[in-house]
């Protein structure tokens, strides 16, 4: 065991302090990044809301504004004679009187007469719907505006109404024996407008475009929250704090029952587990000279696709010439030996109770320097038998005749196996399967890690979108190039 912790790299120590820190909530960068993600998604979104306003826009019918004003003055004789208390009488009535007459100007009694002078062919609520009365502060003016289809009809309706409204207020609102206090005074009659006032299409288009954008980002921010799995490895770095090794895409060549690097030697995918391997002899600097090191292999949840990331790790370590061991320590769901076409009906369960030793169930594979402990059977007890001091002493013998050993282990939203040889290795390797891994069950895998001690060295990025990996590796295409033309899968 004195070996197996020595291979501690610093900078996975810095990762695990880093868990330490709170989440802020989203970042200006996490936003961007969330906008990259789903650049797809936010472009549809401002197209069709960009679309949708400019369909408005140049197909709504045009409406026409017309405002005639009038101005209110006290007419009593009184206020004649400079009286300066008078005259104060009447600017505060006046004052007082016209902050009523923009809702005045919307009843039955000043627009019925507009409708019947008119003509027109709709009612009081609707007519009053037209109108937009104001008074402006500390003034006596009263802005009387109209909007409606017809450039003449809201010039005539805009000059009714003021006509109407001042016809009630000096006539109508006292009794034939008082003469109504104020004068209305039209100042300024409504004239034909030459241009429509909405839809304002420079506007209407800049809001369009504003929208466009927010809604753009706001459909990529719910599209990242309603996507519960993992589609992208910035996901898994974030979640789990640890770097890629290398992202595998999906390929029907990896469910041969032979590692890639056998079956289809210089393709892309081969290349990428070459990649994995260079990336995995600079996870530990610190080897003990005559150890070898331990490489514990897991995923968050089945199906991720562990297995095959373990075998063609393994070929890749032992085709650059190293002693590779490895080791199918998933005994409730053992498959290296089924993915490899071997026997596996003896293997490490038979070892751990004591029925065989290692020597007896340990295969050579393709090279001699590859070699493969199969499961074998699956016990009851599978949880004891891998902790037990049997296993421990085995793999710390396997160090001292393999350069590397690695254990391919039960998911550990399954079993806590990875856990106990995280600890042994002093970190593991996460395989993360692109569309089947939960977030919400990685960040608990990654927490559980956490306040175990055990680290996540690296993590693999698995059945990643092919079109991304080209993007972003430029010497995918040189292997296409150079392996034959019918294995050839650039575009």
């Amino acid at each position: 065991m004195a070996a197996a912790e020595s291979n501690v790299p610093a900078t996975n120590q810095v990762v695990v302090e880093s868990n330490d820190t709170e989440d802020d909530g989203i970042t200006l960068m996490d936003l961007f990044r969330i906008v990259h993600k789903h650049l797809l998604v936010g472009i549809i979104t401002f197209v069709v809301v960009f679309a949708a306003v400019c369909a408005y826009t140049f197909l709504a019918p045009p409406k026409y504004s017309a405002t005639a004003q009038v101005f209110a003055t006290y007419s009593d004789s009184s206020v004649q004679d400079n009286n300066i208390s008078n005259i104060n009488s009447a600017s505060t009535y006046i004052t007082n009187q016209i902050q009523s007459y923009p809702t005045l100007a919307t009843t039955e009694s000043v627009l019925k007469p507009v409708i019947d002078d008119l003509g027109l062919d709709t009612t009081v609520a609707n007519l009053a719907g037209q109108l937009t009365v104001t008074n402006p502060t500390n003034t006596a003016f009263v802005n009387i505006s109209v909007e409606d289809g017809d450039a003449q009809q809201a010039s005539d309706i805009a000059n009714a109404v003021a006509a109407s409204m001042q016809n009630v207020i000096q006539n109508d609102l006292y009794s034939a024996a008082d003469k109504s206090p104020v004068k209305i005074s039209i100042v300024q009659r409504a004239r034909v407008p030459e241009s429509p006032s909405s839809p304002n299409k420079p506007l209407y288009l800049a809001v369009g475009v504003v929208a466009g954008l927010v809604l753009g980002v706001f459909a990529a921010l719910l599209k990242d929250m309603l996507n519960t799995k993992v589609e992208e490895t910035s996901d898994v770095r974030s979640l789990v704090g640890a770097s890629s090794l290398g992202s595998v895409p999906q390929d029907n060549s990896l469910g041969e029952k032979r590692p890639v690097l056998i079956s289809q030697p210089n393709g892309p995918i081969a290349e990428e587990f070459r990649r994995i391997h260079t990336n995995i002899e600079f996870l530990q600097t610190d080897k003990v000279a005559g150890k070898g090191q331990l490489l514990v292999i897991t995923s968050a949840q089945p199906s991720e696709g562990k297995t095959t990331t373990s075998i063609n790790v393994a070929a890749a370590l032992a085709e650059d010439g190293a002693r590779v061991l490895l080791i199918d320590a998933d005994l409730r769901h053992p498959s290296v030996a089924h993915h490899l076409g071997l026997e596996g009906s003896a293997g490490l369960a038979h070892v751990l109770s004591g029925q065989m030793s290692p020597k007896d169930v340990v295969q050579n594979y393709w090279k001699p320097n590859l070699h493969i402990l199969p499961a074998g059977k699956r016990p009851a007890n599978a949880g004891v038998l891998l902790g037990s001091d049997t296993m421990r002493i085995m793999v710390e013998q396997a160090l001292t005749q393999y350069d590397y050993v690695i254990i391919d282990t039960a998911p550990l939203s399954v079993s806590n196996d990875g856990v106990v040889f995280g600890r042994w290795a002093k970190g593991l390797v996460l395989v993360t399967g692109r569309g089947v891994c939960e977030k919400k069950e990685l960040k608990e895998v990654s927490e559980s890690l956490h306040v175990a001690k055990v680290p996540v060295l690296g993590f693999i990025f698995n059945y990643a979108d092919l079109k991304k990996t080209h993007s972003n590796s430029n010497y995918y295409y040189y292997y296409y190039e150079d392996a034959p033309r019918k294995k050839s899968h650039k575009k």
